[in-house]
């Protein structure tokens, strides 16, 4: 799927002059294009299914992990900054930070494919809770690992900037999958590396 700029930028013109503003003013003149090329951009990920993120990012590594000895070996990465777009109320969803952890299967995905999946995947009108979701079923897809975790931190502009307008507010949201969920002290592991 393509992004329509064309038809952005006049939906874009036909809300300004909606807010009583005149969209042939000087400030305004060229807003509707910059706004249609920034939705180009903060969108992308809304031009791929999971199943294609998986394919773009699926760069694996089979190494000797030991994997024999150490089935619990977790790999962890952490603070990954990303950004989406609440799809209630096309408020910015910022300062978030993922976390995303794996229990490698005779395989191991190279470090930076985990923070380009949690950048594609939040740059869609999205859910917070979707983000995780969609994360570990990417990460699935590729490590061929049901033990998945995803944590999920942010504040939602629909929060923090208008209705209850409480700034500050953090929402945490987790998925977790296999071992993540069945084995308390894998478990209790990663919740301590998080912190």
């Amino acid at each position: 799927m393509a992004i329509d700029i064309k038809s952005i930028e006049e939906h874009i013109r036909g809300i300004l002059i909606a807010l009583g503003d005149d969209p042939d003013r000087e400030g305004l003149k060229d807003t509707p294009n910059r706004v249609a090329k920034m939705y180009e951009e903060v969108f992308k990920g809304m031009c791929y299914t999971n199943d294609e993120i998986a394919e773009m990012f699926n760069k694996t590594f089979e190494e000797d992990l030991l994997l024999d000895e150490n089935p619990q070996d977790m790999v962890l990465i952490k603070d990954i900054e990303i950004f989406s777009y609440c799809e209630h109320h096309l408020a910015l969803m910022y300062n978030m930070k993922a976390a995303v952890a794996y229990i490698p299967n005779k395989k191991i995905i190279g470090l930076s494919k985990i923070a380009r999946i949690a950048d594609m995947v939040g740059r869609r009108l999205q859910l917070q809770e979707r983000i995780g979701a969609d994360i570990a079923e990417i990460m699935q897809k590729i490590t061929d690992s049901e033990d998945v975790a995803v944590i999920i931190e942010g504040e939602h502009g629909c929060m923090t900037t208008r209705g209850i307008q409480k700034p500050g507010t953090k929402t945490i949201s987790t998925t977790f999958k296999g071992k993540f969920i069945t084995d308390s002290m894998l478990n209790n592991k990663l919740l301590t590396l998080y912190k």
